[in-house]
């Protein structure tokens, strides 16, 4: 894409502790706009951790299927990425190549792994929402309306070829992701990038909107999204803990709470804490769920502000 009227011009800028950049020049109002982008990704994080009931999932109730990680390795996690996420906004805004998010990305992992002992809490989200809060930077500097629509668009022009090269790894990929959706065949967080987010686009965004229009809260929207990309996503967290059998039963048990109308039944609480024992039971945990959901919400939040 070229530059819109509404651009503003660039110069050489280093970010510390980052790689070298073609950063926009001091603009008040783009630089407030990427603050305010990477804040809504820390507190769509936030709201994903503070979640309850969530199958299997770490909340401020309980470790879920967790022995290794709880809410507070998650809020460490969290601290360390608050400059990430402003630097991948700034990033997009300056019109960058995936290479350089891709390092910025890698970077950001490295600051989670020294803030959590090595324990991976967030190395999906920082691949999804990264890119999103740099398709949002690229919106601000462009003058473009943050849409879902328009972030989506924005992510495949700018990034959508890099993109697919990407969500090609090696079968001996090094993450439990890589090789449980080669060992399957089944979508993991790069082929989802590649595709432009379907899951937080088609399924994630649209039920917390279909839940709020019918007068129920955020809460209430989060909870039937999670739900809504349990029962549509092959997960790779779920196959990796209990391979296909275990994905079956994830599926049904999601298919089951949308089947009784989830936050629309009166007993929606006992269902979704019911198969939150039954997961913590089977050591199942839908971890790309719930990045998928913190990207959904982010969308969302984002959408609001040209609302």
């Amino acid at each position: 894409m070229k530059q819109s009227a509404h651009s503003f011009p660039a110069r050489s800028r280093e970010i510390p502790g980052s790689v070298a950049v073609r950063m926009p020049s001091a603009n008040k109002l783009l630089r407030d706009a990427c603050l305010a982008t990477a804040g809504i990704a820390i507190g769509s994080l936030h709201a994903e951790l503070v979640l309850y009931p969530k199958p299997g999932l770490v909340s401020l109730i309980d470790n879920g299927s967790h022995t290794d990680m709880d809410a507070g390795l998650f809020m460490r996690s969290l601290f360390s990425l608050r400059h990430y996420f402003v630097r991948a906004a700034h990033a997009g805004a300056a019109d960058v190549p995936f290479g350089v998010l891709k390092e910025l990305g890698i970077q950001a992992e490295q600051r989670m792994l020294a803030a959590t002992g090595g324990i991976n809490t967030h190395r999906g989200a920082i691949f999804s929402l990264g890119l999103l809060c740099a398709a949002a930077g690229y919106c601000h500097s462009h003058g473009l309306p943050l849409s879902e629509s328009t972030l989506r668009t924005v992510l495949m022009r700018q990034w959508g070829a890099a993109l697919e090269a990407h969500s090609m790894p090696p079968a001996s990929g090094t993450s439990h992701g890589m090789r449980v959706a080669h060992l399957y065949g089944i979508s993991g967080a790069r082929e989802e990038g590649a595709k432009g987010f379907p899951a937080v686009f088609d399924i994630g965004v649209p039920q917390l909107r279909k839940t709020i229009a019918a007068g129920r809260s955020s809460y209430h929207a989060q909870i039937d999204a999670l739900f809504a990309l349990m029962a549509h996503m092959a997960d790779t967290n779920i196959y990796h803990r209990g391979g296909p059998d275990g994905a079956v039963l994830a599926r049904q048990a999601a298919q089951g709470y949308i089947a009784l109308g989830g936050t629309a039944h009166p007993h929606w609480h006992d269902t979704a804490l019911d198969s939150h024992r039954q997961f913590v039971s089977r050591g199942l945990s839908p971890g790309g769920a719930a990045d998928m959901l913190a990207a959904s919400w982010f969308v969302y939040q984002a959408s609001l502000w040209m609302e």
